[in-house]
């Protein structure tokens, strides 16, 4: 969770322009393939930055849960004591492969960015030569 926090946080303090991205489709290395095979960097972007409070807020609802959930006087049986360690288990990791992969994604993204703020600032230098 950290490792995706940190990610989106170098992602929204280096991406200063956005639109830099339009037109940019992502590399094979850390990426992974879009759904329709046509999403952009940018419209990855605006995808990663709308998933981060989603995820905040998430979270943020999971610990309430539990804490009013450990206030109530219901009583479950072991029959059901492991169905729900089985089901958060299940979710739980899920929830880290959704993780690592929007992790992945956000370090590939910014470190594309930073490619083409390097393509440009060179551009700009052999230009000026």
């Amino acid at each position: 969770m950290e490792q995706y926090f940190s990610a989106t946080q170098k992602m929204e303090q280096e991406v200063m322009f956005p639109s830099l991205l339009r037109g940019v489709f992502p590399q094979q290395e850390g990426a992974a393939p879009a759904a329709g095979g046509h999403t952009d960097l940018y419209e990855r972007y605006q995808l990663l930055k709308a998933i981060k409070p989603v995820v905040e807020k998430g979270l943020a609802s999971v610990t309430d849960q539990s804490q009013s959930s450990a206030n109530s006087d219901t009583s479950l049986d072991e029959g059901a004591d492991s169905s729900v360690e089985e089901r958060l288990s299940h979710h739980v990791n899920g929830l880290q492969q959704v993780l690592t992969d929007l992790t992945r994604n956000t370090k590939a993204l910014t470190r594309r960015y930073s490619q083409i703020l390097e393509e440009i600032s060179l551009s700009e230098d052999h230009s000026s030569s």
